[in-house]
């Protein structure tokens, strides 16, 4: 069994791998049969994409699957994360795909418990099957990584998916700028003007603006944020022929980007979803062989 954590520990060629593998399946390439293994999808955070699309990627590859609700488990009775996560994997479970709030919770797990740990996503640290689909998202539309520029726009500090991606983007040739508020602008990453984002990238990738990691209140309305830093008729003009609009979802529409143009001739945000399901085989399928 072999764990997926971050996509920094990971090679291009391990990437790579990942990605032909991903692709095959969405080209049909008949799926092994993993009548055997059991995986349990342990959410201590909402979500739907990535949650349900590893349930189906399980579903997929016959595996037996435990969708955990933390609302009506032990935590409420005090358990704590870790006890909740060694339960499981008493259980016998072979595969334990978690999200949490906390980064790197999986660091107190490592060398305790005897399941592959796949990570579902780690407060503001790491996202990596969600990268992992936004570049076959991406090699389906160009080809190749070398020389495309991707902008990220929005909420930058709170964003493990642009922690992410920013890293493994960069490793690949692609040059990668953020943009956006400048009270969500993360020092060490080039940043440039909405305009000069939209208008020169090859891959536009919007975020939602996470209030839920604020602790501060909201310092924008909904309107003045989509006035200033969301894609809508106007403002997709300025981006070159040939760019594609990208989104991890959910998104808020009005916000960050305009309801007319969440599925336009440009975006590739439910193109995204679906290879999720691809992408979550094939890591599911490296966590078994190993």
């Amino acid at each position: 069994m072999k764990h997926l954590l971050t996509l920094s520990a990971l090679s291009i060629t391990e990437i790579l791998q990942i990605l032909d593998r991903a692709a095959e399946f969405s080209e049909g390439a008949a799926p092994p049969e993993y009548k055997d293994i059991i995986a349990a999808n342990l959410f201590f955070e909402p979500s739907t994409r990535t949650q349900y699309s590893f349930n189906v990627a399980e579903e997929k590859l016959g595996m037996r699957v435990i969708s955990f609700n933390a609302e009506t488990s032990s935590l409420t009775k005090g358990e704590t994360f870790y006890d909740t996560v060694k339960v499981f994997d008493s259980f016998g479970t072979n595969i334990v795909v978690i999200r949490h709030t906390q980064n790197a919770y999986y660091d107190s797990l490592l060398g305790k418990i005897d399941a592959a740990i796949l990570n579902g996503g780690d407060g503001t640290g790491n996202h990596p099957t969600q990268s992992l689909l936004d570049l076959m998202t991406i090699k389906q539309e160009y080809g190749e990584f070398e020389g495309l520029k991707c902008s990220i726009i929005g909420d930058i500090v709170h964003s493990r998916v642009a922690h992410t991606n920013i890293e493994v983007m960069q490793r690949l040739g692609v040059e990668v700028v953020t943009s956006g508020p400048e009270s969500y602008r993360e020092e060490g990453f080039n940043y440039e003007t909405f305009e000069k984002a939209v208008g020169s990238s090859d891959i536009v990738m919007l975020l939602r603006v996470q209030h839920e990691r604020h602790s501060e209140g909201r310092n924008f309305s909904a309107e003045d944020y989509h006035r200033k830093f969301g894609l809508n008729e106007e403002t997709v003009k300025l981006m070159k022929p040939g760019a594609i609009i990208m989104h991890p979802a959910p998104f808020n529409r009005g916000v960050e980007i305009a309801d007319d143009i969440v599925e336009c001739e440009s975006s590739r945000i439910f193109k995204q979803m679906k290879n999720g399901v691809f992408v979550r085989m094939a890591v599911l399928e490296r966590a078994v062989e190993g």
